[in-house]
């Protein structure tokens, strides 16, 4: 297994990456939102990014930016985020990073009265980006959501889609899943029905209201089952802390539980 940390764009990317490494982790998500994450910073800084991670013996895995809106009603909103995407694909190949994250299109404004119309643009946006990444030779990991983004998040809304795109990975996001689901069931189900898929995991906890991004222990997601599932299921490859903490021991701690559920599993 593979543990890594997520970045905070406000921050410079390497100083981020020196972070990371020095509390002990064995690669860098780099959030490629603005303004210190965006692609323009990328390709500027390019070799400066290089030689830290070089120097930090840490590979990159690219967050594509969270906030554009492949499916918005309006045609030069969705271009100018698809552009977004593409772009920022393009710096990811440039600093060597063969794994990527995506977001689904977030749904909102007039969107939410027109989701047949806004459903049909982020499936189109989608097959662009994954043929762009396809190109460049990066596995894409399209991510699970949450109730507010009407897109991707239960589980029978990625049915047909690695059936659809038979090259794309699942990021399970399991934060993601325990939001909006007082039953706790869907990220077991998200497990069982798709391990084959699983090419990537973002680990945070919260309480099922909201995105805390708190540390594993911190709310009621049940890491012991989760863990069970994966190893169950063979799962042995990237795991990235979503941890947004101001102190760096609940990152560290994080990693260290879920270390230890993995070895005891």
């Amino acid at each position: 297994m593979k543990y890594g940390a997520s970045g905070f764009p406000i921050k410079p990317v390497s100083e981020e990456i020196k972070k990371v490494a020095d509390l002990g982790f064995d690669y860098f998500e780099l959030s490629m939102d603005p303004p210190e994450g965006h692609w323009t910073k990328i390709f500027d800084l390019k070799n400066q990014i290089m030689t830290t991670l070089e120097d930090a013996g840490m590979p990159v895995i690219c967050h594509l930016p969270c906030f554009v809106y492949t499916p918005d009603l309006t045609p030069a909103i969705r271009q100018a985020s698809l552009d977004e995407m593409k772009h920022s694909l393009d710096a990811a190949a440039r600093i060597n990073a063969h794994k990527a994250v995506l977001h689904p299109g977030y749904i909102t404004g007039m969107g939410i009265f027109a989701m047949d119309a806004a459903k049909k643009y982020a499936h189109t946006a989608l097959t662009a980006i994954v043929a762009h990444a396809r190109d460049l030779n990066i596995q894409l990991c399209f991510e699970n959501m949450f109730p507010s983004y009407h897109l991707y998040f239960e589980p029978e809304s990625f049915e047909d889609l690695f059936k659809e795109f038979p090259g794309l990975k699942m990021t399970l996001d399991a934060g993601h899943a325990n939001i909006g689901d007082p039953e706790q069931t869907r990220l077991g189900q998200f497990v069982t029905r798709f391990a084959p898929y699983i090419g990537h995991v973002h680990i945070s906890d919260n309480f099922g209201k909201k995105d805390d991004h708190m540390a594993v222990g911190k709310g009621n997601i049940d890491f012991e089952s989760l863990v069970l599932s994966l190893k169950q299921a063979g799962y042995d490859d990237t795991i990235t802390f979503e941890v947004f903490s101001a102190n760096t021991d609940d990152l560290v701690k994080s990693r260290e539980r879920i270390e230890f559920l993995f070895s005891n599993a």
